[in-house]
């Protein structure tokens, strides 16, 4: 079928939405993919639905290829399962909790391992049955704090999910490798440009995790990668600990007042000009800066908590909050300084933090504070601080946690060289589950020798409309969207240009060849509408292949567009529809 622009439900905008951010909100609205319904719920237009389903059916011809069954669940689930698994509470302000009318509580589906497990359950019970992979390709509901990019960050988003039960652990190995390998197809079938990394588990659980991120600067994922292959998400790097420190010929801790200086680097300053190191000079990484946040726990309740990490390095939120997830992080308000009154804002110290001290608040620092390690920090008094402090003599934190940011040249964990950064977006992500949903829901099988045995899972899901999004920020430049051909709403767009009856007559025949060819087609054959208009629509729109039909057809030709190069050649008349479909065929 021939979609014809005269037709097509599509209206083209030539100004960015006021609230775009990055070029696939922008593009996907203003090429009249996507329209928005409310914050992070948008509807899918025709062109756009179009793009979804040629995402989906990529998804499903590799999913399908590993011998994985789709199935499909509701999207309203009941509290139970999730209850089973504490992860209605885990999930926290995130779930689109729903009450019936007879009082019952459900919730709209973020993700379904309950349910996928309870189905094995209900239906098998030999290892005769196993290894078994299913998945299904529906929407998921999650109360994003702050929808964000289209999109890319919404409330509402359709993902494919899928599920391995093993007998074994080694039998699951097989399983996750076989969806490792299919979502590597996957991709690269998207044209996206990624990588796949080491990352945290989260709420879903499980021994380990990998994510398949598309690199992009707009991406809200950091990422690190080394030299010698190394490559992580930034929330599951591990920093290398250094060797702990003689101390026994360290000076004494000792107080000195410390008057104006509120920050850091004015700190240091007064070090180095009224308290000189013989060795060498002070330096931001020679203090500790003890920062306080709120923890808010799932069953409600509120936790303080003190994080140390050297002062020349910020607290990174996100690693901060993957590491006591499900815990939500809130800042320390003047109310929580006010409830614990031996807390000297702005000059606190290890003296009055952990269990064994004053506040009783939870003192967990970065792992390069090790034993024998000297510290500058705050006194506990305003206005004062304690030099010399050193870690195993003067305090004994309570733990070590990963808070402080990753900065490129850190040392890689696995010692395969200097790190650095990047940026990316979240497009896959594969978990090995174990058996933490089917201890907590009873999915037991009789082994070969009639044992009960906990069936090994794992989880692995993809986005598929953000995959939508995420092949428009690796796929676009200037003059709006480029995508590859297997995604593409069309193969074609053909433009009919000029007032000539004989034009639209030639581009109308081209059409439906190309049409009986299979070839894809969007046909411009709005009349009245200039051919400067027309060229912007067929390049926003972004189909890999525009052709025009206009001043050459007085010749005898037609001219092709290549959309990502730009490249463009002229075709005889009689020609054209052959061509076009041996180029649509080759690529």
């Amino acid at each position: 079928m021939v979609l014809r622009m005269s037709t097509l439900f599509l209206r083209t905008l030539r100004e960015d939405p006021v609230d775009a951010e990055v070029a696939s909100h922008k593009l996907l609205v203003r090429a009249g993919y996507v329209r928005r319904a409310a914050p992070g719920i948008y509807s899918w237009l025709p062109l756009g639905y179009m793009v979804l389903r040629n995402v989906e059916a990529i998804v499903r011809e590799e999913m399908n290829a590993i011998g994985a069954q789709e199935v499909h669940f509701p999207a309203l689930l009941p509290r139970e399962p999730y209850e089973a698994t504490n992860r209605w509470e885990e999930y926290g302000d995130t779930l689109f909790r729903v009450v019936d009318r007879k009082g019952g509580d459900y919730m709209l589906g973020p993700t379904h391992e309950e349910m996928f497990t309870l189905l094995v359950k209900d239906l098998y019970s030999s290892y005769k049955d196993l290894p078994l992979s299913l998945y299904q390709i529906q929407t998921k509901y999650r109360d994003e704090a702050r929808p964000r990019a289209g999109i890319l960050r919404g409330r509402e988003f359709v993902m494919k999910d899928s599920y391995s039960f093993d007998v074994s652990d080694e039998a699951f190995m097989r399983s996750y490798e076989a969806h490792r390998g299919a979502y590597i197809r996957i991709f690269d079938r998207l044209g996206l440009d990624y990588v796949v990394v080491a990352a945290m588990s989260g709420a879903m659980g499980g021994s380990a995790s990998e994510e398949f991120l598309a690199i992009a600067e707009s991406g809200e994922d950091t990422y690190v990668r080394s030299p010698g292959g190394y490559a992580a998400n930034v929330e599951a790097v591990r920093t290398p600990a250094p060797a702990p420190l003689p101390y026994e010929d360290a000076p004494a801790a000792h107080v000195e007042d410390t008057p104006d200086t509120p920050t850091i680097e004015t700190l240091v300053d007064d070090l180095n000009a009224r308290f000189p190191r013989q060795d060498r000079p002070w330096t931001a990484a020679d203090t500790l800066k003890n920062v306080l946040v709120i923890l808010h726990h799932p069953d409600g309740t509120r936790e303080p908590l003190a994080v140390g990490v050297p002062g020349d390095r910020e607290v990174d939120e996100k690693r901060l909050g993957a590491q006591v997830d499900p815990a939500v992080l809130e800042p320390f308000t003047e109310a929580d300084f006010a409830a614990h009154p031996s807390l000297a804002k702005g000059y606190i110290g290890p003296g009055v933090l952990g269990e064994k001290n004053t506040s009783g608040i939870r003192f967990l620092v970065d792992p390069r504070v090790v034993d024998g390690t000297r510290w500058v920090t705050g006194a506990d008094r305003h206005g004062k601080h304690v030099v010399d402090l050193v870690c195993g003599r003067d305090f004994t934190p309570d733990g070590t946690i990963e808070a402080a940011e990753v900065r490129d040249g850190d040392p890689a964990p696995d010692g395969s060289g200097p790190l650095e950064t990047a940026r990316g977006i979240e497009m896959g992500h594969i978990f090995q589950l174990g058996r933490k949903y089917s201890e907590a829901l009873g999915l037991q099988v009789l082994d070969e020798n009639g044992k009960l045995v906990t069936v090994t899972m794992g989880s692995y899901g993809v986005g598929v409309s953000r995959a939508v999004a995420a092949i428009v920020e690796n796929s676009h430049d200037d003059a709006g969207i480029v995508w590859p051909r297997e995604v593409a709403p069309a193969d074609v767009h053909l433009v009919a240009t000029g007032k000539d009856d004989a034009v639209f007559d030639a581009a109308e025949s081209l059409a439906g060849e190309l049409d009986t060819a299979g070839v894809r087609v969007i046909y411009d054959d709005r009349r009245g509408v200039s051919p400067g208009v027309k060229f912007k629509d067929s390049e926003l729109v972004g189909v890999p292949t525009i052709v025009v039909v206009g001043r050459g057809l007085a010749d005898g030709v037609v001219e092709v567009k290549d959309r990502r190069s730009g490249e463009r050649h002229e075709v005889a008349v009689a020609d054209a529809a052959e061509h076009l479909r041996e180029l649509v065929t080759a690529s």
